[in-house]
């Protein structure tokens, strides 16, 4: 027994130059021996439209991207959304674990952190969002069954982000509500906003991504949710917006993957269309949430220099306990656009 003590000590001390330790199997839960490390999805049978439509051959696909490889690069092309960063899998079951939302892979993706971020959501859930919003497993998405809830990240991070922008706006106050949400991936906030604030009049969902684009429109229409919210390809964005009154821009983890220069487009464009608020959640590439790109440039300067003035920045969840141990921890801001 000395012996063993004595060379787990000596391991122990080797390892800890590299942050690492050796830790008793007994001590850790099953999940903890097992951590994801690649993208996965939930066998689920998909409908056969899914599997007719979501393919690399579609004609529509094929357009959007022969449309967008004629937009300037620096707006298009992402560090990490490269041609196959979204696999023909990932198509079908892009509810899964993978490029658009990570959901057993990073800080507390666990059965623990999914249930302390369920009790979390239910602590602040005075619009019963929980209760009306359902998970129903569809295109592989990982759920977990908790105090008799199916939930998701899907589900979970969609209230988190509506209850920031009622906490600091009243949105549900609002006579109406024009929305556009920028890098809008599959729309899984499009769908769960339409369905939780009857006075979203236009949701318009937008990304530089064409096959985000070309999943995004087959799920809203799957969903029901398309009179309200509609895709609008990057090409035709600028138009759009120039004819449309936005009250708020929406960028959850998008401008993190982001070249400087699209986020400094994107910014210009809001400026010009006088679009009043603008909430971004970053990518915590620093732990603390500041408002970086994953290759560590600090935008906050583009985004003031257009004249977006901070109003709010704060943890996602409001309790700091909750923020070290709850799924994905990250920063929420609100920016308004001065009056002149």
């Amino acid at each position: 027994m000395e012996l063993k003590k004595t060379i787990k000590n000596l391991l122990n001390q080797a390892l800890g130059s590299f942050g690492q330790q050796i830790v008793s199997s007994s001590l850790l839960y099953e999940w903890q021996m097992a951590a994801q490390d690649g993208s996965s999805f939930n066998i689920v049978d998909l409908p056969e439209e899914t599997n007719r439509y979501l393919q690399s051959s579609n004609p529509r696909l094929i357009e959007l991207k022969q449309r967008y490889s004629q937009l300037d690069r620096d707006v298009t092309e992402a560090e990490v959304w490269k041609e196959g960063y979204v696999t023909s899998t990932d198509m079908k079951y892009f509810r899964g674990d993978n490029a658009y939302v990570w959901q057993l892979r990073g800080a507390n993706m666990n059965p623990m952190g999914y249930a302390l971020t369920t009790y979390y959501v239910k602590s602040i859930d005075r619009l019963g969002l929980l209760g009306k919003l359902a998970e129903d497993k569809h295109f592989g998405v990982h759920s977990f069954e908790i105090d008799n809830k199916v939930v998701s990240r899907d589900l979970l991070d969609s209230i988190v982000e509506m209850y920031f922008l009622e906490k600091h706006l009243n949105i549900s106050g609002w006579g109406q509500v024009n929305i556009l949400d920028i890098g809008s991936g599959y729309g899984r906030l499009a769908h769960r906003m339409v369905s939780s604030f009857p006075n979203i009049d236009h949701y318009l969902c937008t990304d530089a991504i064409p096959v985000s684009t070309f999943i995004c429109e087959y799920y809203l229409r799957f969903r029901n949710v398309n009179k309200k919210a509609n895709v609008i390809p990057l090409y035709e964005i600028e138009n759009v917006l120039r004819n449309s009154a936005i009250d708020i821009a929406i960028n959850i983890h998008s401008f993190s993957e982001c070249r400087v220069q699209a986020i400094a487009w994107w910014l210009n464009l809001l400026k010009q269309c006088r679009v009043k608020y603008l909430m971004i959640v970053p990518n915590a590439v620093d732990g603390e949430g500041r408002l970086l790109t994953n290759d560590g440039q600090d935008f906050s300067s583009i985004v003031e220099g257009h004249g977006y003035r901070l109003v709010a920045n704060e943890p996602k969840y409001r309790d700091m306990a909750i923020q070290r141990f709850a799924i994905n921890p990250a920063y929420h801001y609100l920016f308004e656009l001065a009056s002149r």
